[in-house]
């Protein structure tokens, strides 16, 4: 019989704090822990992951870089985007790296498809991206995992009603010119709580089904 998903609402957290909470629940974790969903936000901060090497550091330095574990380059978070970390038994879902980044990737599509918001993935650049009137292609949101004995931690990330200044001092995933956009500037205006508790509605939906 399939182990009860567990949702935690965490409000605000510090980026760094639940980084190493989720690495202690992992390594203490056994074939018989439920699998979580952490619904977060975190103040203002810069996470570079694994593939850092010749990353551009940001142009400024009011926000503290913090170096993680998972893969991918650099990104920002901050107050007004909705984070969503996965702790799960890939094993048991019968999931692997890439059949979750789809997963997670549907999940958003299908949310912004629901406020008629037209979104795609694409296959060499994890996260969510929409066209623009002003620009070829904007990231709305960003993935990022860790694997560890078949098991993950990390997730995604969606831009709702932030200050989006601070991802012009970085390549936003290590790409150059990249433009990043919210679902406020989509005529979305929907909170970060509401679309936060809609994602993981839909997230938990599609897991249950694995």
């Amino acid at each position: 019989m399939q182990q009860p998903l567990i949702i935690r609402r965490l409000g605000v957290t510090e980026f760094e704090v639940i980084s190493l909470a989720m690495q202690a629940f992992t390594v203490a974790r056994t074939g018989s822990t439920p699998d979580e969903i952490w619904l977060t936000e975190h103040p203002p901060v810069y996470t570079s992951g694994l593939n850092r090497k010749n990353v551009r550091p940001p142009t400024r330095n009011d926000i503290a870089v913090v170096n993680t574990d998972r893969g991918g380059k650099i990104t920002y978070h901050g107050p007004g985007q909705v984070i969503i970390y996965v702790l799960l038994d890939l094993t048991r879902r019968k999931l692997n790296i890439r059949s979750l980044v789809s997963l997670l990737e549907n999940t958003v599509i299908e949310l912004l498809a629901s406020y008629d918001i037209t979104a795609t993935s694409q296959k060499d650049a994890p996260g969510v991206y929409v066209q623009l009137k002003d620009a070829p292609i904007a990231k709305i949101a960003s993935l990022g995992l860790r694997i560890k004995n078949n098991c993950c931690y990390h997730g995604l990330s969606l831009n709702v009603e932030m200050d989006l200044t601070p991802f012009e001092a970085i390549d936003p995933c290590g790409y150059a010119g990249l433009k990043v956009t919210q679902t406020k500037d989509l005529g979305v205006m929907a909170n970060t709580q509401t679309l936060g508790e809609l994602l993981v509605q839909k997230l938990t939906a599609k897991l249950e089904l694995t």
